[in-house]
């Protein structure tokens, strides 16, 4: 299990992320079509001014059950250990142990 903290970080991130999408958007179009270079830098100062933390590519993918970030299967959300835990169950359909 990871820690609750961490958890409750990587929820911060996605709330804030959701909270200045606009905003950010908004001020990267209007850094585009910018001609004026003063009016380029204080657009790039404003953009500055949002969280870091509110950046998509801060988000990290994250287990469902456990919370564990390495190993992670995005096609099902989980961490390789419960993966196979849940397969091993038959808990996830179409999934089979292969042998050869």
């Amino acid at each position: 299990m990871a820690k609750e903290s961490m958890i409750q970080r990587e929820l911060k991130r996605q709330k804030l992320a959701l909270k200045y999408y606009d905003q950010r958007k908004k001020i990267k179009n209007s850094i585009k079509l910018s001609t004026n270079f003063e009016t380029n830098i204080e657009l790039q100062k404003r953009l500055q001014k949002i969280p870091r933390n509110s950046l998509r590519c801060r988000k990290r993918n994250r287990c469902w059950m456990t919370g564990r970030s390495r190993g992670f299967y995005r096609d099902f959300g989980l961490s390789r250990h419960v993966l196979r835990e849940m397969a091993h169950s038959c808990l996830l359909p179409g999934i089979k142990k292969s042998s050869w």
